[in-house]
């Protein structure tokens, strides 16, 4: 089984899903994906293993979120999706990924519990 964590370290449900992880005897790559964000394709992608359109992916309670307009509904997956790769922190967080086939998003972190099964 391969695992991938999209996680922020300074993020407490991030440390909390990799810990859980860990504690499994599992070992994520681990992608800091403030560092090294996913291109538009991968969330593309992420989005479809997850089941989720672009807005259910965005932290709105981000400042970035309402100083770009983001919750206008007039914007389109594109447009929602370039915001997310260009300001990562947008990303809801963590993201668990299965053998590239199966994600959950680690809030709570025991949610990606259904993914290891």
């Amino acid at each position: 089984m391969k695992l991938t964590i999209y996680h922020n370290p300074r993020c407490s449900k991030s440390r909390e899903t990799l810990a859980l992880l860990r504690e499994r005897g599992l070992e994520p790559e681990v992608v800091e994906y403030l560092n090294t964000p996913p291109d538009a394709e991968m969330l593309r992608h992420l989005l479809s293993l997850l089941g989720l359109v672009p807005r259910a992916l965005m932290r709105s309670k981000e400042a970035e979120y309402a100083e770009l307009g983001l919750d206008d509904p007039a914007l389109d997956d594109a447009a929602l999706i370039a915001a997310m790769v260009a300001r990562p922190k947008l990303i809801e967080r963590p993201i668990v990924v299965v053998d590239n086939t199966r994600a959950a998003i680690g809030r709570p972190p025991e949610s990606v519990l259904k993914l290891l099964g």
